[in-house]
């Protein structure tokens, strides 16, 4: 988008009610006022973001590919370079996931098997 209108992030935040709904997401900004009604999960979850920077929520809800076409649509400017934000992706490593232990670790697997074998008896004792 060739010259592009540049916003403060207080510019951004002073536009967040229903009637002009703007938000930032990777130092682009947003006008999504239109799209409230047409919003997959509701106008509530663009409110909540309205004025801010959603970035981080955008990622993590995992948009497709359509809507990140779609939202090119809706993009009204930039944040002004001084004031941009860069966002960490997140990497996550097999050290980071915790495993269960203890009480809990028996519902993965030892559950479901006692159950299925309390279930076959039954049937064959009826058969």
């Amino acid at each position: 988008m060739p010259d592009q209108k540049q916003f403060t992030r207080a510019e951004v935040a002073a536009r967040n009610s229903k009637e002009d709904a703007v938000f930032v997401i990777h130092n682009h900004v947003y006008d999504v006022t239109p799209f409230l009604d047409e919003h997959p999960g509701g106008h509530e979850v663009l409110l909540r973001a309205a004025g801010a920077d959603a970035s981080e929520d955008f990622d993590d809800i995992g948009h497709s590919l359509d809507a990140k076409e779609l939202m090119k649509k809706y993009q009204i400017g930039e944040v002004v370079p001084e004031e941009h934000v860069e966002v960490a992706k997140r990497e996550y490593q097999w050290e980071d996931v915790k495993h269960e232990s203890g009480d809990g670790q028996w519902l993965t697997w030892r559950l479901p098997l006692i159950l299925g074998v309390v279930a076959s008896l039954t049937w064959l004792y009826f058969q």
